[in-house]
């Protein structure tokens, strides 16, 4: 049986580092068919044929030039060996010189099991015009697209080792480092011809078996957002899919530690939540890139193989091999913590950090082992008050009975353990701003847009809170009638969590019966009292929102007080 690390490739939606460039249609294939030749902007002709990755369909023998791999290699040409042969002018090949002209060549015979070479891709459209994009036309409908993004991680895994070039010159910089299985938890692509089991490239979950896939639809089981027009993103539901399909996989005990890709503007939000609900003692590295697989200076390559390199040497484990450091995004060299990540920009480099008090753990894929240079405070997966081994079966939320408030039931968790997607919260994040007022009065009535919300949340069956994004640090509302209708949703029974604009520095406290997200971004403040809602329930509610009494105060604070705590360590 292998001792080689086994890391598991679990592929989430919208992913960059999972996508390519359009396959264009090459100039060699225009010529052959009679088509139009692409030409440079200014009409002059292209001089090269851009080459794709592609499989050989029979094996081929091709004659190398000697010294062509680098400009200074004839320079050292008393160091190399002889070439096999040379080749004549009628391009013939003998293995000594026939005359001065000829030209020294290495013979390489090339098969379809050696891997993808780069060619130029040769096809057309069904009805034999070039491909442009795409669409078989711009703006085209679903039935007109191709679909850039990979079904899974086996391909780009596989290019990188076939194509991917280390600093010294090795190659195989995965498999180098260990086994990989590919999981697609909520795919950035699908079948939507369907799929027979045995064609399939991925792993089925562990204690299942391949079924042949029906057909699969683009914004229910794939999210993509190319081609644009056609962009899709999941739902807040699919969070309970994505929990316990990667839990599963974790739980199988298979697996060093998993590698996830996403959207680079998503995917600090997902390993946040994964930090939070996850019950595990094996890393999970976020990986993205801002542009796209095999497009000129592809980020997500390098990515990837620091990843496996962070998960496989260790550096995560404490004492009892436990991760100690929770979910990371692996990004140019650095180790992020998911919790005080990002995106700035969209280049590479254009992470930052939140929250104004570190964020980067270490690094890793520089000369040498990786390396954690700070370790985070906050819990974690399996120290989480909030992973999903510790949530309930069920608790109660807020609901809307004629003219009074009641507190119902709402499940959370099936008989088996796994998270229900009815459970996840509805949080809302509103942003404040100063000069909101209408005018110089004081008028509750006139915040429309916060009571239409607050209905919503009672007439709905999922729980339900809010977070302000007020001044820094405090999170301070500027206008007195919207502090009033948030602090009488508190008494309605909704939590609300107050963090200061943007990327805020401070520790917004706990004030006037408002949770303190302390140095938590609005984005992360809402998923972490998501995961609260679903541990602690809705707050109580107070018969009249307007004028709770101190009993019913006492018993909001108490409430509040178990929130407060999971906000102050998470």
């Amino acid at each position: 049986m292998s001792n080689r690390p086994r890391i598991a490739h679990l592929a989430g939606p919208n992913a960059t580092i999972q996508n390519t460039p359009p396959l264009i249609t090459s100039n060699k294939a225009r010529v052959k068919y009679g088509l139009e030749a692409m030409t440079l902007p200014d009409g002059t002709p292209a001089r090269f044929d851009v080459l794709r990755p592609q499989r050989l369909a029979h094996p081929v023998t091709v004659y190398v030039e000697q010294f062509s791999a680098h400009p200074m290699e004839r320079d050292a040409a008393a160091l190399y060996g002889p070439p096999d042969g040379y080749l004549d002018a009628s391009g013939t090949f003998h293995r000594e010189a026939t005359s001065a002209s000829d030209k020294p060549v290495y013979e390489v015979e090339l098969h379809p099991d050696d891997g993808v070479y780069p060619l130029p891709y040769m096809a057309r459209q069904v009805d034999g015009r070039p491909w442009e994009d795409d669409c078989t036309t711009a703006g085209g409908p679903t039935a007109s697209a191709r679909q850039p993004f990979f079904p899974d991680g086996s391909r780009p895994f596989e290019e990188i080792d076939r194509l991917g070039v280390g600093e010294h010159g090795e190659g195989n910089l995965i498999a180098a480092r260990a086994d990989i299985d590919f999981y697609r938890v909520l795919p950035p692509s699908g079948y939507t011809s369907g799929q027979a089991a045995a064609d399939r490239s991925d792993t089925p979950l562990p204690g299942q078996a391949h079924e042949d896939i029906a057909p699969e639809a683009r914004g229910n089981d794939f999210f993509y957002y190319r081609p644009y027009h056609l962009a899709v993103s999941p739902p807040r539901p699919s969070l309970a899919l994505m929990t316990n399909r990667v839990q599963q996989i974790l739980d199988s005990g298979l697996y060093e530690g998993a590698v996830w890709t996403q959207g680079s503007p998503r995917i600090e939000e997902t390993m946040y939540w994964f930090g939070l609900l996850l019950d595990t003692t094996r890393p999970i590295c976020g990986n993205a890139a801002q542009r796209a697989h095999g497009q000129i200076s592809n980020d997500g390559p390098k990515n990837l193989v620091d990843s496996v390199e962070y998960i496989t040497s260790r550096v995560w484990a404490d004492g009892e091999g436990r991760d100690r450091v929770g979910m990371v995004l692996v990004q140019e060299q650095q180790v992020f913590a998911a919790r005080d990540v990002q995106k700035g920009d969209a280049r590479p480099g254009g992470y930052v950090t939140t929250g104004g008090h570190g964020g980067i753990l270490g690094a890793v894929g520089h000369d040498g082992p990786p390396m954690l240079t700070y370790l985070p405070a906050t819990l974690h997966t399996w120290q989480s008050a909030v992973n999903i081994s510790r949530l309930p079966n069920e608790t109660t939320r807020v609901r809307r009975s004629g003219e009074r408030i009641e507190t119902v039931p709402v499940a959370i968790k099936d008989a088996s353990g796994s998270l229900l997607d009815s459970a996840i919260p509805k949080v809302v994040i509103i942003k404040d701003g100063n000069y909101l007022a209408d005018d110089f009065t004081d008028d509750p009535s006139r915040e429309v847009d916060l009571h239409a919300h607050i209905k919503a949340m009672l007439e709905g069956s999922t729980l339900a809170g809010f977070v302000v994004e007020g001044l820094s640090p405090y999170g301070f509302m500027t206008s007195r009638s919207r502090h009033i209708v948030m602090l009488q949703a508190v008494h309605m029974g909704i939590p609300v969590v107050r963090v200061g604009r943007g990327n805020n520095e401070g520790f917004t406290p706990p004030r006037d019966r408002f949770l303190g997200g302390r140095n938590l971004t609005a984005t992360k403040a809402r998923l972490l009292l998501m995961a609260c809602l679903m541990r602690f329930g809705s707050l109580p509610p107070a018969a009249n929102p307007q004028q709770p009494t101190e009993a019913e105060l006492t018993a909001i604070r108490e409430r509040l007080a178990q929130y407060q705590q999971v906000f102050d360590t998470h």
